[in-house]
């Protein structure tokens, strides 16, 4: 008989080698998730926001302030430009995250790529565009790039102890954990990033003005900035809207959109329209992408051509007009309808001292001056330090003076080399550190020439001294210091804006509206999905409404052509369309295929189709496991022109039905066993949150579930108070024989 081979366990060394143990491998540790969370997720979340996403009060992330701080290690604020790949690969001992990352960010800093309003890196070569995804930047290889001259105002002081350094990842090196800045840097450029749970979002201001206002909460901290700071300036110029209300609460809150326009020119000669300037929140790409669109589906019919004419001149987006479009009512209509007026979204959200905060315009140029005072101080008291450690030094040179013979007799008799310091100590009464200092001296410049040289220094040095001490003592002459070096600044490279303020500007909210022709149509919506819109005036000469094999029409609806429509779906998400959207067409036809008009994701089908007027009313969504949601159909209007929404409703149940009321009424549930029960909606209280799980309203048995549901109709039942309940859930009640409820097939 075969002997029975017992089963052994195997090692998980995973093929690591011979006596390699790695502890815990193969066991199952029970472990709660807040634990989990708190020892995993929590420290990634930290590291993103403090040491990746979000700007410091200098106004860089950290990767912005290694690959600066290894190019000024390499002498490039004043040396010639090298290969962006050896500023690349000496940046990796600061930043190991690879070369692409690293490339990226030099790219962004660039002069060349345009996304700064000051750009910090003078590039050569192909650095991309910002207002451009098809223009790329060249491989690092390619390209050459040094400093700015305005680095000169992140690095000058660097070296006097104005900043802590601290080692780098390896402990190799060390780096500066911030820059002393001579200049707001946090709102002179444009800074964005994602963090978890948190972002920022802060746009740029003209230099000039940012300096003026600095100037001005320096000398009075109750300064209104909006008199100095006019309106924000980005690197693609353009209009700015002026919304004194909007601009005041960024200014005050740090949060809100700042409304940018592009700018164009009409070239009357050829009939056309040249964009130069664009928002910074689109591309040109974007926007002709959008016009022609609007093109294909109707809404814009003035364009006769689209095309991009970029050269190395800059941007221009050229648009070819047709015979009698005014050029002027036509941008008005593109303003509304294409990127070419986009908001930019301010959250001003900074690190300040290791702390995430979203600050008002004010209170960051507050904050910023802290720092800068800070920095001051540690500078003066680094050159105090000195002066006094040379003071110091001198004053044990002038008793040299006094017998210079004895110095070189004392020097010359010492029989130690060991004993020159204590002998000279003890000779001329000094310490030892103006002893060695004394010793140090070439024989050459032990002469009265040379040491009276020397002496007369220390009564400039006392008076720097004392100088020192005042304004150290004095936070107001430190402000001095800085309105001196805001000054410095601005003259040096303050330039004038390039977005252009418009006070007075024509609104385009309208133009939509005005241009969506407004009469009566029927809607007829199949169960397949589709939609079809006929002229309610035609509709009495058509004929049998035509619809795909195996389709048929659900459901027609009177409406007009300027309606909304929210059409669900069973991914859980919406579309939003206007009735205009879709074309007029007759009863032979059949309509229009939701999925494909609306670009719906592959596999999406239509569940429910809902006309919506002035966005009053509910939405009303029956599950199968007996519970039903109430959502304020308010929840899905957007301020945007968003045609998709995320969790239109719960996907944690399967849907059975969904259905729009503009006023609470009666339905009749009914369940997979014949069970019905009449529920009032006004006893579901409305959630303003979409993908709400709903209330239980059916009680369901094991393995039973709710069908479908209708609207209650008078007489329905002949005992209606058997299917009514006071509390819900309830398990409903089953149809006697006198009952004219709808037969329902299972």
């Amino acid at each position: 008989m075969a002997k029975r081979k017992s089963a052994k366990p195997q090692k998980a060394d995973g093929g690591l080698g011979e006596n390699v143990h790695i502890e815990g491998a193969g066991t199952v540790v029970n472990e709660a998730v807040t634990d989990i969370l708190k020892n995993n997720f929590m420290p990634y979340a930290m590291s993103v926001i403090l040491s990746r996403a979000i700007p410091e009060i200098d106004g860089f992330k950290p990767s912005h302030r290694k690959l600066l701080y290894t190019m000024y290690q390499m002498n490039l604020l004043t040396g010639a430009r090298v290969k962006s790949a050896n500023i690349v690969g000496r940046t990796m001992q600061l930043n190991p995250h690879g070369d692409a990352s690293i490339y990226e960010t030099m790219v962004r800093l660039s002069r060349g790529n345009e996304t700064l309003l000051y750009p910090y890196v003078d590039s050569k070569g192909n650095f991309g565009k910002a207002y451009s995804r098809n223009m790329m930047y060249a491989a690092s290889r390619y390209t050459e790039a040094k400093l700015e001259p305005i680095c000169r105002e992140l690095f000058d002081d660097i070296s006097k102890d104005t900043v802590d350094f601290v080692p780098n990842y390896d402990n190799t090196m060390m780096e500066p954990s911030l820059l002393p800045v001579r200049f707001p840097s946090i709102l002179a450029n444009v800074t964005t990033g994602i963090a978890v749970g948190m972002a920022s979002s802060i746009c740029s201001f003209n230099l000039k003005e940012l300096c003026d206002t600095t100037i001005a909460l320096l000398r009075d901290p109750q300064h209104d900035v909006s008199q100095t700071l006019l309106a924000p300036d980005f690197v693609g110029g353009g209009y700015i809207l002026y919304d004194r209300e909007e601009l005041g609460k960024i200014y005050a809150t740090g949060r809100g959109s700042v409304r940018v326009r592009a700018k164009y020119s009409y070239d009357k000669k050829y009939n056309c329209i040249d964009v130069t300037e664009i928002p910074p929140t689109t591309t040109a790409e974007a926007i002709i992408d959008k016009v022609v669109e609007l093109v294909k589906n109707g809404k814009v019919r003035e364009v006769s051509d689209i095309r991009d004419e970029t050269d190395l001149n800059g941007l221009k987006i050229t648009i070819d007009l047709k015979r009698g479009t005014d050029a002027d009512k036509f941008m008005q209509k593109l303003y509304k309808l294409t990127p070419l007026e986009d908001p930019f979204s301010c959250n001003f959200n900074v690190l300040v001292g290791g702390h995430p905060k979203v600050y008002g315009v004010s209170e960051l140029l507050q904050a910023w001056i802290d720092f800068r005072l800070e920095c001051v101080r540690r500078r003066l008291t680094f050159t105090l330090d000195k002066k006094r450690k040379q003071l110091h030094l001198l004053k044990g040179l002038s008793k040299i003076l006094l017998d210079i013979d004895k110095a070189i007799q004392i020097i010359r008799e010492t029989q130690s080399e060991a004993d020159v310091v204590p002998n000279l100590m003890i000779g001329f009464g000094i310490d030892e550190v103006q002893a060695e200092y004394v010793a140090e001296i070439k024989l050459r410049h032990l002469n009265r020439e040379y040491i009276l040289k020397r002496i007369h220094d220390i009564e400039t040095l006392e008076n720097d001294i004392a100088d020192l001490e005042k304004t150290l003592a004095s936070q107001a002459r430190m402000k001095k210091i800085i309105v001196s070096e805001l000054e410095d600044v601005s003259k040096k490279y303050a330039a004038a804006r390039k977005s252009e303020i418009l006070y007075d500007y024509a609104a385009a909210e309208s133009v939509e509206q005005v241009e969506i022709a407004d009469y009566p149509v029927t809607l007829f919506i199949s169960k397949d999905g589709y939609l079809k819109k006929i002229k309610t005036a035609n509709l009495r000469m058509s004929g049998e409404q035509k619809v795909k094999e195996g389709d048929q029409i659900l459901r027609s609806v009177e409406c007009s052509n300027k309606d909304e429509l929210l059409v669900f779906t069973d991914k859980c998400q919406v579309y939003k369309a206007r009735v205009n959207d879709f074309t007029d067409t007759k009863a032979s036809a059949l309509g229009d295929y939701c999925p494909v008009k609306l670009g719906m994701d592959e596999g999406e089908n239509v569940v429910y189709i809902a006309l919506v007027q002035q966005y009053k009313g509910y939405m009303v969504f029956a599950y199968e496991n007996g519970k039903i949601a109430k959502v304020d159909v308010s929840a899905y209007e957007t301020k945007t022109n968003r045609k998709k929404l995320l969790k239109a409703y719960s996907a944690k149940a399967v849907l059975v039905q969904a259905e729009y009321i503009t006023e609470d009424t009666e339905l009749v549930l009914v369940s997979s066993s014949g069970r019905m029960l009449i529920v009032d909606t006004g006893a579901i209280a409305p959630k303003a949150t979409k993908d709400t799980v709903g209330v239980n309203a059916m009680t369901l048995k094991k393995n039973q579930r709710v069908v479908s549901f209708h609207h209650y109709h008078e007489g329905e039942f002949e005992k209606a108070w058997r299917f009514r309940t006071k509390n819900l859930p309830a398990a409903g009640a089953l149809p006697g024989a006198n009952d004219i409820a709808e037969q329902i097939t299972f």
